[in-house]
């Protein structure tokens, strides 16, 4: 199954290949993604209601700091 496509340094800076959605999902957690955006309700040209929102996804392995192992 493949859910997108990614750029392949092999192939050149244009070149994409099909990426499964798997591989896509292991590196967001393992790197984590900010998920940022804006949502203004307007009546009017007259802004109501204004919300930002950002929302982090990722592992918690990734954001923990390495342990001490004694």
């Amino acid at each position: 199954m493949t859910a997108a496509l990614a750029p392949s340094s092999a192939d050149g800076p244009l070149a994409y290949r099909p990426v499964a959605l798997v591989d896509l999902l292991d590196r967001v957690l393992a790197t984590g993604v900010v998920i940022s955006g804006d949502i203004t309700l307007s009546i009017a040209d007259v802004d109501l209601v204004r919300i930002s929102l950002r929302a982090l996804v990722a592992s918690v392995g990734a954001l923990a700091p390495p342990e001490d192992v004694r």
